[in-house]
């Protein structure tokens, strides 16, 4: 809308010359009886500057294609610490979760004002174990491994992606960054929760015996106390005053439902 508006200044400042050497010719140029008819000039010069108005407009309303577009992406990466770990990823899932965010609050104690949101957090869940806390002894005479303690299987990476499907907030009470940043810590979390009494952690327990019963079968060894590897518990916080669903596959069909 700015670059309309220059342009049309600069076609109205044309004009006006124009229209000024015109009256002026016309009406105050000295009269030689020698001159000729200057009418044909006029036209020539006015076509002329019509010429170059237009493709000012046309120019500035529709810029070329090949016009310069720069972009600038600056990044500065600071590796905090490193560090050697033993773990071992055993089970993965797939995680959906649709998470309804409301927050209402009363103006002037009697006015209600409410902000919603729904959010489809879908998350790459990898679950496995840290083995530098488990113990155990080593009988190399009787070629035995004795477990003494197993831990428990736990969340090594937690990858979501949040996709905000819905908002709606009013003036008195709007949507913040604060409220997103609230909103990713939530569902987050619940989609922790989801995987930790899912059925990932029996897997995972699973998948563990299996290997160090194959691993230590074929160097020719034993393993005894192996069923420590099932005796875990994974505590479980009060859930949040939220409403939330889950589900393996969630369509836009479904949100929509859920939406109405």
């Amino acid at each position: 809308m700015r670059k309309f508006n220059f342009a049309l200044w600069i076609a109205a400042t044309l004009l006006v010359l124009l229209l000024a050497g015109f009256i002026y010719a016309a009406f105050f140029r000295p009269y030689y009886a020698v001159s000729g008819n200057n009418t044909l000039g006029f036209l020539i010069f006015g076509s002329i500057i019509g010429a170059v108005i237009a493709f000012l407009i046309f120019r500035l309303i529709h810029p070329s294609g090949s016009a310069s577009n720069s972009t600038n992406v600056t990044s500065h990466t600071v590796v905090e610490s490193i560090r050697r770990v033993f773990k071992i990823v055993v089970a993965e899932g797939q995680l959906n979760e649709i998470y309804n965010y409301e927050n209402t609050k009363k103006l002037l104690k009697f006015i209600p004002s409410t902000k919603k949101a729904l959010v489809i957090v879908k998350a790459k869940v990898l679950i496995g174990y840290d083995i530098e806390k488990c113990k155990w002894e080593v009988d190399n005479e009787n070629k035995k491994i004795k477990l003494l303690t197993f831990p428990a299987p736990e969340i090594l990476s937690l990858d979501p992606d949040f996709d905000y499907y819905y908002f709606e907030d009013d003036l008195f009470n709007f949507i913040s960054r604060k409220d997103l940043q609230l909103i990713q810590g939530l569902a987050k979390e619940q989609v922790k929760q989801a995987a930790l009494n899912s059925g990932l952690m029996k897997i995972a327990s699973m998948q563990m015996k299996t290997l160090l019963t194959e691993m230590v079968s074929a160097n020719k060894w034993q393993l005894e106390g192996v069923e420590k590897i099932d005796d875990y518990n994974l505590f479980s916080p009060a859930p949040q005053k939220t409403e939330i669903s889950t589900g393996d596959n969630i369509t836009l069909s479904e949100v929509e439902t859920i939406r109405k």
